[in-house]
């Protein structure tokens, strides 16, 4: 009897079979008292398939696969007694017009590091998970509960993170040392989630792992899939949540990958104006097809099934939702009611997202989406795509755009920080500086910023307080919390020498205090979309550019007023409205010494006084420093 029975090549038909990685690639049993491995692979145009390997010399005919269920499905099988864990093996192809095709396991679970191609057996059901009290409180929490959560996540491409100098190879790290030192780091600063470029495997590092060719396989740059198990678990023991890249929008032509797997276009669309992106020279996945659909839906559950991820980042959302993304006319298609929305890839995401949050309460599916979309976290009822949360690309644009202004010419951008506000009810928001900001000659954040030296990290300092402030889930890439002064290369480790010189050590102080600040009191996150959690106090102090607004608690007991001066004058005279006649206490300011400011003598507690200002009966006064930042408790 085959290992892949009718039963699964009905699902499998109907895009439902949901441990199809369990069933496909190549996977360690026994049969007819023979240890061994079974190889499936899913070829339906191929004229024969072969399974190849180090365990018969690359012998192209020893090892021909039979063809399961010969009248409909196209899965190919073969069970070869005495292969084991490590053994390496292809499929080899040939088409109907005799052409061959030497490909990696679409399925397979890891494989040989670049250059080389080769699928490796192995089996990734065999670590001792040891992470049940994190998996417990995560479903607990839910679906619903995520969005009263903290979430301060640190955006992370393992491989240039740090480095070991001197090493043979790449130097990187392994995913056991990141289960160290990254953890360290990510504990000491106050972040709650890591998100990791470049896990699922890929051949080409200046991709950054965003040309994917391994769905099912934790890259071999960094260690073994039980490995990354391990890097999974040890966060989960340490309350930090994973978070991955994964790409289901396009995958690149390398002759080894999903390309005209069979000979024919299989996994993408085959019209080329609808299976390509002339832009990035990858080919599109074809959502029509139940089979392709299947195999996605198959990569997401693992990764949060079987590797207890907490949330999959989905990477050029808008590429697959519109059929022109990127195209000029002549090459795209129209759909069939004469629009350019691709109606699959919705219904796509709309049964993925169902299916991967139904079956795990509490992990998430998170969209980078550029575009307005509407409905983008709306649920399935009301015709939205059900992610958890969406990036706010639109926040992202326009904070980059106000902070690279001359102060001089930022009251004529006034509302380019406070726009995103007019529209944080409509979608779940994530507010994101992530690795996009700091690459292709965009500078690092620090050499956006205008003004000299010392300028450029105060503007730093009040634009992060502003970010940490506002409403909205938070992200930033590694490197941002310093003031890395490069642009991010994935070539190099990010430059640490630079937390000896005081300016940039300062930066890391007030990132890491923010972060307690903000992982501390629950009004900074605890109604992030809803206007119940924030209120202007001034929203139109544009001749000033000062901005100052209420974080609000649901109990409405500890609430903070945030006020932050985006120009290089004192206002010796400041006087802010305040909701309630209470005392304001100082919880965070800039000038403090420690931040490298002068601040020695200011008093930490404000009375507020019965005198009206910026609309409100009450206030206090506070001397605001040049790109002062004040943090009030009440």
């Amino acid at each position: 009897m085959s290992n892949f029975t009718d039963m699964d090549c009905y699902l499998f038909g109907q895009a439902t079979h949901y441990d199809i990685y369990k069933k496909m690639g190549a996977h360690l049993m026994e049969k007819d008292g023979a240890r061994g491995v079974c190889f499936d692979v899913w070829a339906p145009n191929a004229d024969r398939v072969y399974v190849i390997g180090d365990f018969n010399n690359w012998n192209e005919t020893a090892h021909q696969m039979e063809r399961v269920n010969p009248e409909t499905m196209g899965v190919y099988e073969l069970f070869i007694p005495e292969v084991k864990e490590g053994n390496m093996y292809k499929f080899l192809i040939i088409d109907r017009n005799g052409g061959k095709h030497y490909k990696a396991d679409p399925y397979g679970n890891y494989a040989q590091l670049r250059p080389e191609t080769a699928s490796i057996v192995t089996d990734i059901s065999k670590f001792k998970w040891s992470d049940s009290a994190w998996m417990k409180k995560r479903a607990e929490v839910g679906h619903d509960g995520l969005y009263s959560q903290p979430m301060a996540i640190y955006e992370v491409h393992p491989g240039s993170w740090m480095r070991h100098p001197g090493r043979e190879g790449d130097g990187f790290y392994t995913y056991r040392e990141l289960a160290k030192s990254l953890i360290e780091y990510v504990k000491e600063m106050g972040y709650t989630h890591i998100e990791l470029m470049g896990i699922s495997e890929y051949p080409y590092d200046g991709s950054w792992g965003y040309q994917v060719t391994g769905y099912y396989a934790p890259t071999s740059r960094y260690g073994t899939p039980e490995d990354f198990a391990y890097l999974v678990n040890q966060c989960h023991k340490n309350k930090i949540g994973v978070i991955l890249d994964w790409v289901p929008a396009h995958f690149p032509r390398d002759a080894h990958g999903l390309a005209e797997f069979d000979g024919t276009r299989l996994y993408e669309y085959p019209d080329p104006r609808k299976g390509e992106h002339p832009d990035w020279g990858t080919k599109i996945f074809n959502y029509e097809k139940n089979e392709v659909k299947n195999f996605l839906i198959g990569s997401a559950l693992m990764w949060i099934e079987n590797y207890h991820i907490d949330g999959l980042r989905v990477d050029a959302v808008a590429s697959m939702l519109y059929l022109d993304y990127g195209k000029q006319d002549g090459q795209w298609v129209p759909n069939r009611y004469g629009g350019n929305k691709n109606l699959e890839a919705i219904e796509f995401f709309k049964h993925i997202n169902t299916l991967v949050l139904g079956r795990n309460p509490g992990a998430m599916m998170i969209a980078e989406e550029s575009t307005a979309w509407p409905k983008v976290t709306g649920s399935v009822e009301e015709d939205g795509l059900n992610f958890s949360f969406k990036w706010n690309m639109g926040w992202m644009n326009d904070f980059t755009d106000y902070m690279k202004l001359d102060p001089y010419f930022r009251k004529y951008n006034h509302n380019k920080m406070t726009f995103a506000m007019s529209y944080n009810e409509s979608e779940k928001y994530i507010l994101v500086l992530s690795h996009d900001e700091v690459v292709h000659l965009k500078c690092s954040m620090l050499n956006k910023m205008p003004g000299y030296e010392a300028d450029k990290f105060k503007n730093l300092m009040a634009g992060y307080a502003f970010m940490m402030g506002h409403s909205g889930k938070k992200l930033l890439f590694m490197g941002q919390d310093f003031a890395q002064a490069q642009e991010w290369s994935e070539e190099r480790e990010l430059d640490w020498y630079l937390l000896e010189n005081p300016d940039h050590r300062k930066i890391h102080d007030w990132m890491k205090e923010l972060l307690q600040l903000y992982r501390k009191n629950p009004c900074l996150y605890e109604l992030d979309h809803s206007w119940d959690g924030f209120e202007w106090i001034n929203a139109n102090d544009g001749d000033r550019s000062i901005f100052s607004f209420v974080r609000k608690s649901a109990d409405g007991k500890n609430n903070m007023l945030f006020v932050i001066n985006f120009t290089p004058v004192e206002r010796s005279d400041f006087r802010v409205g305040v909701p309630k006649n209470k005392t304001y206490k100082l919880v965070l300011n800039s000038e403090d010494p420690k931040f490298g400011g002068s601040d020695t003598d200011r008093p930490l507690s404000y009375k507020a006084k019965k005198k009206e200002c910026d609309g409100r009966k009450y206030s206090i006064e506070y001397p605001l420093p040049a790109y002062g930042v004040a943090v009030f408790k009440y």
